[in-house]
């Protein structure tokens, strides 16, 4: 890539990072800040002006939206300066499977590998997935992120992209379904196994020295306090919103439009088309979809072997994946 076009793309990164600081700021006020000044109690001091929660909601949103502008005029440039090619070569990136820190890993490798091979063009990301942990769902999305600004990137989905599986497709530029696949599942669950009742019928007792009240916060030998079921559902709505951002980023959707498929069901891509997918077809049609965002005509096509290991919950998790399909990777004693 040309040394020039680097220039834009850091000048990109450094634009979505602001974005992504005044997302969470606006969060922040929105949540936090608004119920402070219904409850009659703003925060300020005396070298400050007070104005109200709703002005400065108001201020973060015209910030939020001036960045996207420049984002969207960025990456506009980037492919303007793009070479209209008769024959290239495109990757297709497999990610099946379940996700955890392993698989996560693997894939993150190959996609930097695909980053600095200046033969391939393009990226067709094919998801056959149920999601999965939400810490190597985010991590895959980042990176796929940061692909799509040097490289475009098309989603492709032929059976299933739930939760956490259709979270990363949103880091494409399209996502091309069959018009059978099932997607969406949008949504946060934790798992957390009380094995308290195990413990007594087999005659353990657990001892716990610990040096905080929460340290063992989510431990199996015991079952959640009140006040801690009240940071678990802080940190589920925390993830959700996130869920909910990313989809309305990549699909260009209001955050209110986003939350009417937001309920944690499926759909078929064919209810969906135009929402949740941009078109229905095939992997030569989402192969064609992606000639087109590069301007070639032909393709050398390569495909990638991403190594998946054994997937298991052993422990307390939050998940970006479907409840009626965690009970099967539960690991379970021998």
């Amino acid at each position: 890539m040309q040394e020039g076009v680097w220039k834009y793309i850091s000048l990109i990164l450094a634009l979505v990072l602001s974005l992504s600081i005044v997302s969470n700021a606006l969060l922040y006020i929105q949540i936090g800040e608004v119920e402070k000044y219904k409850e009659g109690k703003p925060s300020f001091n005396e070298t400050t002006v007070l104005t109200s929660p709703e002005d400065n909601v108001t201020i973060l949103k015209l910030q939020n939206e001036k960045l996207k502008r420049e984002v969207e005029f960025l990456k506009g440039f980037i492919a303007s300066r793009n070479v209209t090619y008769t024959n290239v070569t495109v990757a297709i990136l497999p990610i099946f499977g379940p996700i955890d820190d392993e698989s996560a890993l693997n894939v993150i490798e190959v996609i930097r590998r695909i980053r600095e091979n200046d033969t391939i063009k393009g990226v067709l990301v094919w998801i056959e997935s149920p999601g999965g942990f939400v810490g190597p769902v985010r991590e895959i999305y980042i990176e796929l992120k940061k692909l799509d600004y040097i490289k475009p990137v098309i989603a492709y989905v032929s059976g299933y992209a739930y939760s956490g599986g259709y979270y990363i497709a949103c880091a494409a530029k399209e996502i091309v379904a069959n018009p059978l696949a099932d997607v969406g599942s949008i949504g946060v669950i934790y798992v957390h196994f009380n094995a308290e009742k195990y413990y007594e019928m087999n005659g353990i007792e657990v001892e716990v020295f610990k040096t905080g009240p929460y340290k063992d916060m989510g431990a199996d030998w015991r079952k959640l306090t009140p006040e801690e079921r009240k940071i678990v559902q802080t940190q589920i709505q925390t993830y959700f919103n996130d869920f909910l951002q990313v989809v309305s980023e990549g699909r260009n959707m209001t955050v209110e439009d986003v939350k009417k498929f937001a309920t944690g069901r499926t759909w078929f891509a064919k209810d969906v088309n135009g929402t949740l997918v941009d078109k229905l077809g095939d992997l030569d049609l989402a192969l064609k979809e992606l000639l087109k965002l590069i301007g070639a005509k032909k393709a050398n096509v390569i495909v990638y072997d991403v190594n998946r290991g054994k997937f298991e919950i052993g422990t307390t998790a939050l998940l970006y994946m479907p409840p009626n399909l965690v009970y099967g990777y539960i690991r379970r004693g021998e």
